[in-house]
């Protein structure tokens, strides 16, 4: 089997990956500095997490001066899905991958890098997917770094809408997989109408957001999953 080791390649096949993160992470440093972070804060946080998802959760936590329990176990909930990508992954390391650079390459093993290595034929090798995960990196950290800048300069009203760039994009995460398992719709639906049951209802409104987030993501999924579980191609094959 043969392995792609190619740098050069790595680069080139991550630069629309850092085009996309751009704008996500400016949406995001917009976010961050309104939630009371500093320009430096978003920047660090954006280097030393590289997620989206458990970024947009954490800042409100954080703002709120939520507990570290509760910040731990939201991005375990978020970002559980990275470890079983990084298993996937490790399957089509070539051998020029040490140990090392694996915990290197799987601090940026984002969703669209996991599919971008894994679309590969054959093996594919450390220079690679150090290519691969480098533009990606740098992308989400200059977004953030320019949409923080900016959080301190624009018009309040054009901050608020640049804002909600970030929520777009988690829409667009779920409507595909939404459109073709109408079991997605419902339980994205369902988990909606829960945060809303949160939020106006008096007594629970008091529930921190994080574990409102925690809540309403593992009782929506596991509900869905047993009543409501997306066949695979090998059940679909088993029931024929």
């Amino acid at each position: 089997m043969t392995e792609l080791n190619s740098f050069k390649k790595g680069i080139a096949d991550g630069i629309p990956i850092c085009l996309g993160y751009l704008a996500v992470s400016f949406a995001f440093g917009i976010s961050a500095v309104s939630g009371g972070f500093s320009v430096f804060e978003a920047l660090l946080m954006s280097m030393a997490n590289v997620t989206s998802a458990g970024q947009l959760a954490a800042v409100p936590i954080i703002a709120s001066y939520g507990t570290f329990a509760e910040l731990a176990v939201t991005q375990l909930v978020i970002n559980l899905r990275y470890s079983l990508m990084s298993v996937s992954l490790s399957q089509k390391l070539g051998k020029s991958v040490s140990l090392a650079d694996r915990f290197l390459i799987s601090f940026v093993n984002t969703d669209e890098v996991f599919a971008v290595a894994s679309a590969q034929r054959g093996t594919v090798g450390r220079k690679y997917l150090f290519g691969l995960i480098l533009t990606p990196y740098v992308g989400w950290s200059v977004g953030t770094l320019a949409g923080a800048a900016a959080g301190n300069v624009l018009p309040a009203i054009l901050i608020s809408a640049l804002g909600l760039a970030i929520y777009g994009m988690f829409v667009a995460i779920v409507v595909p997989d939404a459109r073709r398992e109408r079991a997605v719709a419902l339980c994205a639906v369902f988990s909606a109408v829960l945060s809303c049951i949160f939020r106006y209802t008096p007594a629970l409104s008091r529930i921190p957001s994080g574990f409102v987030i925690i809540i309403c993501a593992v009782f929506a999924s596991a509900l869905f999953a047993a009543f409501c579980p997306i066949k695979t191609e090998e059940s679909e094959e088993h029931d024929a």
